[in-house]
């Protein structure tokens, strides 16, 4: 990081603006990376949907047996944290993965961009095990400059994408369908999930702090919806597969009868009682 933009970040955090989306995504993803141990040990096998050229779920690569990554385009030069990589549309039907692939799949910053986030979201619930994690990052379209940029006109917003990305690589095509955190529980209820968690934190200067004009905008953005949590520019949200229902045990068979009285001499003590039927 140069020391302008650390600077930058130093004063985000003077200013109260806490806690990061990183932080809390790492606190988030933790406990779900345990629990896949538990339920898996051996084989926690996650998948970034949506992966980039770096991934939150690096800093759990040493606890993650299988490390899959997607995206709509092939990256120009492998990702060396993945052990595997396929170009996958995450709108579109078809079975790009078997059912119950993944323990744990991350969607970091990817619902804005999918045209169609119902059937995203569909796939992503086939391909998580019963029991698994769903974690998603996105935009919140309830703070008004987070709006403002998604309603650009996609010529305008191509011009200014460049201004606040790191590079031209990270603008994508946005569409914001899905992008409140009423439609983001909404969408994951009708997905299946369960356990639905969301929170929201202030993003825009950390995000858009590239250069001083941009980092000043979403600074003034964060500080406008700090004490309005449904405001704040992202959306952090986990949910859960609901594992398998347990197998019934069959019915008993009701109390075993009695032995009928043995005919014979009565013994000299008393009688041993026939042990009780399991």
């Amino acid at each position: 990081m140069t020391s302008s933009k650390q600077r930058r970040h130093d004063l985000v955090r003077r200013l109260g603006i806490e806690p990061t989306i990183a932080a809390r995504l790492k606190a988030t993803i933790g406990p779900a990376v345990d629990a896949a141990s538990a339920r898996s040990p051996g084989d926690v096998t996650v998948l970034d949907a949506g992966c980039g050229r770096t991934s939150p779920l690096i800093g759990f690569r040493d606890r993650i047996d299988r490390f899959v990554g997607v995206d709509i385009h092939a990256p120009s030069t492998p990702l060396p944290y993945l052990d595997e990589f396929a170009t996958v549309d995450l709108c579109a039907a078809g079975a790009s993965f078997p059912d119950a692939s993944f323990e744990l799949v991350l969607s970091n910053f990817t619902l804005e961009h999918f045209a169609d986030p119902e059937a995203a979201l569909a796939n992503l619930y086939r391909w998580i095990r019963p029991g698994g994690t769903l974690v998603i990052t996105t935009v919140n379209r309830r703070h008004p400059f987070v709006n403002a940029y998604l309603s650009f006109p996609d010529g305008a917003r191509r011009r200014v994408q460049p201004l606040i990305k790191e590079t031209a690589a990270d603008a994508h095509p946005l569409v914001g369908a899905c992008n409140d955190p009423e439609a983001v529980a909404e969408a994951l209820e009708a997905a299946g999930f369960e356990q639905i968690e969301l929170e929201t934190v202030g993003n825009l200067a950390r995000a858009w702090g590239r250069h001083w004009p941009t980092f000043a905008v979403g600074l003034a953005g964060d500080l406008i919806a700090q004490g309005s949590p449904s405001r704040r520019s992202t959306i952090l949200a986990s949910a859960v597969k609901p594992p398998e229902p347990a197998l019934a045990e069959p019915a008993s068979a009701g109390p075993a009868l009695a032995e009928p009285a043995s005919a014979g001499p009565a013994s000299a003590g008393p009688a041993s009682a026939e042990p009780a039927a399991p």
